[in-house]
């Protein structure tokens, strides 16, 4: 793997867009061993640490490759059924119970339905550019606010509450939720990253700061009022704001697709994530 990562640094001068998602598969693989085992104790918090960085790549490399792309409706598409799949199995631990470790943990990685719900939004912004107003703000007003107009019709039509429409609603229909990986602020990354993407240097400084002022400055101020809350722990606890520091090899994106290995990047994320549940729950029963 760090062959692969030299030869895409040695591809004319910064990274190719290969080069970026091998270093965020790096840090997602390390991020992702500590959050399936880190109810063994052995696993340093560093590893999620340099996994705040991981997600934001993967979402500039997403905007490169739905802006360069020449197919955006393939492109969508291959995201998407991995969205469906991955709800799919998020649904049958979340509301059935299907699959959940002993000790209640199951994953809850949804980076592909926030990719699938971002294609929509840019697309929708780009509608709107080219004055194609209706399907443009219908591209942009209702993904965002899909959860909330769920939220509303189970609570006002109790017949919609059962099982099967549920998991429809959560797995056929892109969703943003509050978990880390699908939720509003990662959203927002993705649109400040395709608003700006036109200007690397603007694009690098508004998704730094847009990452400093919601996960530093607001959720500092919110966690603050935590009792026995000290600001070291921004560092050591909330330190979700560490992705700021993606901009920085953002800038070293040398505008170059790379050697691809577009399969593989496909594959290994949710084989990676239900390898390592798997063996995470080995582990757990081994131990207990």
């Amino acid at each position: 793997m760090e062959t692969s990562i030299a030869a895409e640094r040695n591809e004319g001068r910064g990274l190719t867009g290969t080069g970026l998602k091998w270093i965020a598969t790096i840090l997602m693989v390390l991020d992702h061993i500590h959050y399936m085992f880190q109810f063994t104790g052995w696993v340093p918090e560093w590893f999620s640490m340099l996994g705040r960085l991981s997600a934001p790549l993967f979402l500039f490399c997403v905007v490169e490759g739905f802006t360069h792309t020449r197919d955006r409706k393939k492109y969508f598409l291959r995201v998407y059924l991995l969205s469906v799949l991955m709800s799919g199995v998020l649904v049958l631990m979340n509301v059935f119970g299907i699959g959940v470790r002993p000790d209640g943990f199951y994953p809850m990685n949804g980076m592909m339905t926030s990719f699938s719900i971002l294609m929509i939004l840019w697309q929708g912004i780009d509608w709107l550019g080219e004055k194609r107003y209706g399907r443009g703000l219908a591209a942009v007003l209702l993904p965002l606010a899909w959860p909330v107009l769920l939220s509303a019709l189970l609570t006002y039509i109790p017949a919609l509450r059962l099982p099967g429409v549920v998991a429809i609603a959560f797995t056929v229909v892109p969703t943003w939720n509050f978990s880390l990986d699908a939720c509003l602020p990662v959203l927002l990354s993705g649109l400040v990253l395709y608003v700006f993407r036109r200007n690397r240097n603007r694009q690098a400084a508004a998704f730094i700061a847009f990452e400093l002022l919601y996960y530093l400055v607001y959720l500092g101020s919110m966690v603050s009022q935590l009792p026995d809350f000290h600001w070291t722990q921004m560092f050591t606890m909330y330190y979700e704001w560490y992705g700021a520091f993606a901009g920085i090899l953002m800038l070293r994106y040398n505008g170059r697709r790379g050697g691809g290995h577009k399969r593989f990047f496909y594959a290994f994320y949710p084989a990676h994530i239900y390898i390592f549940y798997a063996l995470s729950w080995i582990l757990y029963r081994t131990l207990h």
